[in-house]
């Protein structure tokens, strides 16, 4: 990695509020949230349920509005996009089910294209060639033409991380992309995503309750708190007793030998 590629700022969030808006009311889930990201780094958002991890991971998408704060990607600030630029920037893998399982396995990565197709919606010869690179980084070559009925949560889950592949965003942002699979399956997943970030040099920013996961493969961990958050490289975090402050003391405790958390007798 060269010395421009480390000092090269994908994503910068500087005093960032988020929440809702709704009938002239504002909500905040969380406020404060500042931390960068590096281009090639993989990045973990941790926290307790209902934190706002995925609402901050639909802010950065741009799926919903901020409160206050300022978000950058690759140095500009989000809000001045426009949504074929945001389309070209930032690839998200939300949580929300397929709207047709009856797609192959090709058609639904071939849809990363759509930010680059012609109005007639029809494939170059380089979208082809993004389309297969795709294919070849989350080894789907045996199964491309399957219908996504046929596939388990697993490999399905590794078709929207090669549909966001094949999107060739600089940014890739993923809400829980190892829910419902087995150990296995997501240590596999993670060891994939750590292995795209430094290959390919895109982030690639997730939200993730596999904390111990997290420490052992990210580059940095965003852990949101209720009163404050912390962000660094893990054994940063590890060194300033940040983990200890997740879950109440009384129920779970963080052993910094081992990184993992063990239930208090």
């Amino acid at each position: 990695m060269n010395e421009s590629t480390k000092t090269h700022i994908a994503l910068e969030v500087i005093d960032l509020s988020i929440g809702y808006h709704s009938n002239k009311e504002t909500t905040v889930i969380a406020e404060g949230l500042d931390f960068q990201l590096q281009q090639g780094e993989l990045a973990a958002i941790v926290g307790v349920n209902g934190i706002g991890k995925s609402t901050l991971l639909r802010t950065l998408g741009n799926v919903q509005s901020k409160i206050s704060g300022t978000i950058k990607l690759d140095g500009k600030a989000l809000k001045k996009y426009s949504p074929i630029e945001m389309a070209s920037t930032i690839s998200l893998v939300l949580t929300e089910p397929l709207a047709s399982k009856n797609l192959t396995v090709m058609e639904l990565i071939a849809l990363g294209r759509q930010p680059y197709t012609n109005w007639i919606g029809s494939l170059s010869n380089k979208d082809k060639s993004k389309i297969q690179e795709a294919i070849s980084m989350v080894g789907l070559q045996a199964l491309k033409n399957k219908k996504c009925y046929e596939l388990s949560d697993g490999q399905l889950q590794r078709v929207m991380i090669a549909r966001a592949l094949s999107q060739d965003t600089s940014i890739i942002l993923l809400d829980e992309p190892t829910s419902h699979l087995d150990l296995h399956h997501k240590v596999q997943l993670m060891q994939l995503l750590k292995q795209i970030a430094h290959e390919t040099q895109k982030t690639i920013l997730l939200t993730s309750h596999e904390i111990e996961m997290a420490i052992q493969l990210c580059d940095k961990i965003l852990i949101m708190n209720k009163e404050s958050h912390d962000f660094g490289e893990p054994c940063e975090l590890i060194q300033k007793q940040a983990f200890e402050r997740i879950f109440p003391s009384d129920t779970v405790i963080f052993d910094a030998k081992t990184g993992s958390f063990k239930i208090k007798k």
